[in-house]
């Protein structure tokens, strides 16, 4: 007998709309055809649902009273903080997480509060369980029917693949606690450093830096750039085809981590104490990354000196001695 489907709702809050656009933009496969493959129906999401205003809350009413049956909620956004009037979000996600078996925060909004929450003491996040940045709609004990805490897929915005995954997932029952990091994020996603795979990696290892943002060399030194500490596989998967921020010349902002959204200093520029970075690689003690990174400039080739500085590849690499 085929295995039985699961349903799932989308829910959007206060947010920009950008993560269902880059869940928009799923490629190989699509987000329907993806959704359809891991056996997933979906009962509503704003950007494809037909419903009218009557059918819509028809729809959530039989879901919040367990008239239909509800296997994943997703919640895109932070959530309005009162939620007695049915015009708001809370109204709705608070007894639809309740009934359904898993609940899953689609980026960093939904997850930690985020921009969303920056000058808006109305809204909160959907739940936070360490490094709270924001206030929680749920309980930070909290656990859905599936004995899961909500599943943050954190993001500003996520990778459409980084939300597919963990639906299919979920879908099929193989993610469990065990498969959730110390702040409910797919291991999957987080066990990779932005760091991994970036195509900057040959100046970052010699600290031949770049400036200027449009230059090629390593973007931490000056730049601001998170990447050895920001959690995900940004360069290690494809974002539309090809790119990632770094790819396009910017550095890391560790937009899946709690609080990215007020550092300490701007965007895009390194604070130093002493000309050193106050933000190096978390599992490196300090002391070895100064000794290091000062054997490294020692040794950094002309050539990769002069191309961090430099707009385009400006001095190529020779060939071997033989």
């Amino acid at each position: 007998m085929p295995s039985p489907r699961s349903s799932l709702v989308w829910l959007q809050g206060s947010a920009c709309g950008g993560c269902t656009m880059a869940l928009m933009g799923a490629e190989s496969p699509d987000v329907l055809s993806a959704l359809d493959w891991a056996g997933i129906d979906l009962l509503w999401h704003p950007s494809f649902g037909e419903h009218s205003a009557a059918a819509w809350t028809k729809l959530m009413r039989e879901l919040a009273q367990g008239k239909r049956a509800l296997d994943i909620l997703c919640v895109e956004g932070s959530i309005d903080a009162a939620g007695t009037d049915p015009r708001s979000m809370a109204y709705w996600v608070a007894p639809l997480a309740l009934r359904a078996r898993y609940v899953v925060a689609v980026g960093s909004c939904a997850s930690f509060g985020g921009v969303a929450v920056l000058g808006r003491p109305d809204t909160v996040a959907l739940q936070q369980r360490a490094h709270p940045t924001a206030a929680a709609l749920l309980a930070a004990d909290w656990t859905s029917a599936g004995a899961l805490p909500v599943v943050n897929v954190a993001g500003c915005p996520p990778h459409p693949g980084w939300i597919t995954e963990t639906l299919a997932r979920l879908a099929k029952g193989e993610l469990g606690a065990a498969d959730l990091d110390e702040l409910a994020r797919p291991r999957a996603l987080t066990d990779h450093l932005v760091h991994h795979g970036c195509a900057r990696n040959e100046f970052y290892e010699f600290k031949a830096s770049a400036e200027q943002l449009d230059e090629l060399g390593c973007l931490m030194e000056h730049l601001g750039c998170l990447g050895t500490q920001a959690r995900a596989d940004c360069n290690l998967r494809s974002w539309n085809g090809s790119g990632s921020c770094l790819k396009g010349g910017f550095p890391c902002i560790n937009c899946t981590a709690p609080g990215f959204e007020r550092p300490a200093h701007a965007f895009g520029h390194t604070q130093k104490i002493a000309g050193i970075p106050t933000s190096l690689p978390s599992d490196m003690p300090k002391a070895w990354f100064v000794a290091l990174a000062s054997l490294s400039k020692a040794a950094t080739p002309e050539r990769l000196r002069r191309n961090a500085r430099a707009e385009r590849i400006v001095v190529g690499p020779k060939s071997a001695k033989r």
